[in-house]
């Protein structure tokens, strides 16, 4: 018995210790263990650096720290950056600027193939360029035999600019005290208006007073520093559409083409005639003034400045807004970045000329955007002259010689308009660096290929150059297309401060002075080939948007603000948010941004 004991003993022994389970043991029936998914616990980014002043710039691969290798999806919260192919980067209308700020934090969320996730927040540092010719500034040497320096030279489009700037500031001054107490006659004023428009040589060696008192600070003094002669804005020799017909899509100079505006008193149905009403407009009110007649609106509410109508038409306004749409971006779109870009590449313009003519051209549509040469160098906030270093405001003495050089170190016209609606977007957008990258970008391309015409350029380079003359002229036109729909707004909550009948004469004035630069700005888009409004080739939108949209917009904008009754005031409400939309459709324009500008 002991014997069979211990055999059936050792029987067990073996097979428990061979696993066996003929007895029918549970542990074969027991189910495979399914490994439970863990969400990823970090991200990694290989590279944590912005190139500045560079549109579209990828920053680095991510990658997960996760149980499994793959199946992950990022997303990124902050609308600025995208993600492409794993790999995070800016996207491609925006840059960013060392100058605005030198780092920033981004949320970066993980998805694996189970739906888990993980967010972390990426500090992205802003490496700081050093300012460079031909890269982030718009400088280039002169590859002409027999020469050296820059070959950039714009200076009767700085004339105009200054000139412009120049009637504004004369306008500007006319209040009625300003009138009574220094005797100003309407004969007198009326002369002045004709010089600085078409009589450059009258005030050639003028002061250029807008500037200021003390001109000690600037290189140009006088006009005459600027440019020696002939640099008028309309008249005989003037640059405004229709007086000069060379080099323009459109006839100006014929009645009927110029649209927008349908009073045009006795003046002709141009862009010049245009200005010749405004004029004609601003004499009659002086013409009151010097006759003892006091200045008061529709309703009988004083005006303080001679330059409003009683209609509500802000003069100084829609002057300027019109010269800076019909002479400055019509000769800069149409005639400098158009037809004139199919000039010689290979000699001189002109004995002892440091350019070629396809240079000039160029350089000539630069000037008329109005930036500075170190553009990139200023945050927008200088460039709008809303804060930032004090040596940048709107100007900087980038050269190092005590003195601003208008032509080169200062900000003009509609660049710095596209700072101001950079600033004040709800969802970002880089108007400046857009614009100022092509043109350089565009220039760089003439400098290279120095020797060869436009029509030379290989395929591939034809395409790309004008590829960047669209993108530049396509930011500077929305810079003032975002500027309109900044004035629809002000002008919609300008209504709301006088529709009820009781308002001051300073908020009289505020809704003459945005319904002008909203009008004078919104003329703007027929002079460019290139807009989504323009019946031409170069427009990718004439059989969606054209002409026929242009018209309508200024249909629903009138040719003056509405000064009547509450049903009044609320139909042409509805008629200003129409027009935005109109605007926001052409332009591709962020509902968040149209209704916050």
């Amino acid at each position: 018995m002991i014997n069979f004991r211990k055999s059936a003993l050792a029987s067990a022994v073996i097979a428990v210790s061979l696993g066996l389970t003929g007895c029918g043991g549970s542990d074969s029936k027991k189910d495979p263990v399914t490994p439970v998914n863990q969400a990823p616990t970090d991200i990694q980014i290989s590279a944590s650096s912005i190139t500045e002043d560079t549109l579209g710039v990828a920053i680095g691969a991510l990658t997960a720290s996760d149980d499994a290798t793959s199946g992950h999806t990022f997303t990124v919260s902050d609308v600025r950056f995208e993600i492409v192919d794993g790999e995070l980067k800016v996207k491609d209308s925006l840059a960013f600027n060392f100058e605005e700020a030198a780092e920033v934090a981004v949320d970066v969320t993980v998805t694996d193939a189970g739906g888990l996730t993980f967010t972390k927040t990426i500090t992205l540092t802003v490496s700081d360029i050093e300012a460079q010719n031909g890269v982030n500034v718009y400088e280039f040497n002169t590859k002409l035999n027999g020469f050296s320096g820059s070959s950039v030279s714009y200076s009767g489009q700085t004339a105009r600019h200054a000139l412009s700037a120049e009637l504004k500031h004369y306008m500007g001054l006319m209040t009625v005290e300003y009138i009574e107490t220094n005797n100003i006659m309407a004969a007198d004023v009326r002369a002045n208006l004709n010089a600085l428009w078409s009589d450059y040589a009258a005030i050639a060696d003028s002061p250029i007073s807008h500037l200021g008192d003390d001109l000690s600070a600037y290189k140009q003094k006088f006009f005459s520093d600027i440019s020696s002669s002939d640099k008028n804005l309309g008249g005989e020799n003037g640059k405004i559409a229709g007086r000069d017909t060379s080099k323009m899509y459109k006839e100006w100079h014929v009645a009927g083409n110029f649209k927008g505006w349908n009073n045009f008193g006795e003046q002709a149905s141009t862009p010049e005639g245009l200005v010749f009403h405004y004029f004609d407009l601003f004499i009659a009110q002086i013409e009151k003034v010097n006759a003892g007649e006091a200045l008061v609106d529709a309703n009988g509410v004083a005006i303080s400045k001679a330059y409003i109508t009683p209609e509500g038409l802000d003069l100084v306004q829609l002057v300027q807004k019109h010269t800076l749409g019909a002479l400055m971006f019509s000769q800069g779109a149409d005639d400098y970045l158009g037809e004139g870009l199919e000039t010689d590449n290979k000699v001189a313009q002109k004995e002892s000329a440091k350019y070629t003519a396809l240079e000039h051209q160029f350089d000539e549509g630069f000037g008329y955007f109005g930036a500075a040469r170190n553009y990139l160098e200023y945050s927008d906030s200088e460039i709008a002259k809303k804060g930032g270093r004090e040596d940048f405001q709107g100007k900087n003495d980038v050269n190092g010689d005590g003195v601003i050089d208008l032509a080169s170190e200062f900000v003009w016209g509609n660049s710095s308009n596209a700072a101001k609606r950079d600033l004040g977007a709800t969802v970002t957008t880089d108007l400046t660096t857009q614009a100022m990258l092509h043109f350089i970008a565009g220039r760089k391309m003439i400098t290279d290929n120095h020797g060869s015409d436009l029509s030379e350029f290989s395929a591939d380079d034809q395409a790309k150059f004008r590829e960047h003359v669209f993108q530049a002229v396509n930011a500077w036109e929305k810079a003032i297309a975002a500027t309109v729909v900044h004035y629809i707004n002000d002008v919609i909550a300008d209504i709301e401060n006088i529709e009820d009948g009781e308002y001051t004469s300073a908020e009289f004035a505020d809704y003459a002075k945005h319904w002008g630069e909203m009008k004078g700005f919104a003329l703007n888009f027929q002079f460019n080939p290139y807009s989504p409004f323009a019946n031409h080739e170069l427009n990718p939108k004439k059989d969606t948007v054209g002409e026929a949209k242009f018209v309508q917009m200024h249909d629903l904008f009138g040719d003056m603000p509405v000064l009547a009754d509450a049903d009044a005031f609320a139909q042409y409400k509805a008629q200003l948010i129409a027009a935005r939309d109109i605007l926001d459709d052409a332009f591709d324009f962020e509902d968040a941004n149209s209704e916050n500008w």
